[in-house]
């Protein structure tokens, strides 16, 4: 079957199903004839599969052990509580900590939030671990992607400045000088389509999309 079948099928995206090929989770094959992927059933299988460990929070290190056989489905899925024993220690932490919060019963602009985040570090140095958003609050500027967009144009300009500069010193076929010319040209378009997908992704936030898999 196609991809787009095994896509309504599992209920999970063309994008996950190619990470999933590309991290050595899943290998179908290919058609002889049009190069294109076939899946077949036990494919389906395994990506259900897949997405019921990915679904239960199981990394995906711990699934290629288990496809792989160096640990046992059972013991992956020890492990794997054991961290989410740990995590349901760390929100009831938090959990607490916003009852105690909420009992004070205080306004905003009486939030003491120096007392507050002492008492959050001496429980994390009592074992407890709480959410760190602050990593995830931040945009990514777009002005080194710009600026690296604008040094490789330089670039390829000035390559093509020097062919033309060559072409009047020691003339060669103008034919083949408008072909020259085009190789840097392309690269020069094909510099500005990834700096235009760039800014769409820094625009969206999507700083590291194959890190949400």
């Amino acid at each position: 079957m196609k991809i787009n079948e095994v896509e309504t099928l599992v209920g999970i995206t063309k994008k996950n199903i190619r990470f999933y090929e590309a991290e050595g989770l899943l290998s179908p094959q290919r058609n002889r004839e049009n190069g294109y992927r076939t899946y077949s059933d036990e494919d389906v299988a395994i990506l259900r599969q897949i997405k019921l460990l990915r679904k239960l929070g199981l990394p995906l290190s711990e699934i290629r052990s288990i496809q792989q056989g160096t640990i046992t489905l059972d013991d992956g899925l020890r492990r794997h509580l054991v961290v989410l024993e740990r995590q349901k220690e760390n929100l009831e932490q938090a959990s607490g900590l916003c009852q105690r919060l909420s009992r004070e019963a205080v306004q905003l602009s009486q939030l003491d939030g120096a007392f507050w985040l002492e008492e959050m570090n001496r429980l994390e140095r009592e074992g407890a671990a709480f959410l760190d958003q602050q990593k995830n609050d931040v945009r990514e500027s777009p002005r080194g992607a710009m600026i690296s967009t604008a040094v490789m144009i330089g670039l390829m300009l000035a390559v093509m400045a020097i062919m033309i500069w060559g072409y009047f010193t020691d003339p060669i076929p103008l034919g083949v000088l408008a072909v020259l010319e085009l190789i840097p040209l392309a690269v020069i378009a094909g510099v500005l389509l990834a700096l235009r997908q760039r800014l769409r992704d820094i625009g969206r936030g999507e700083l590291d999309e194959a890190s949400k898999y």
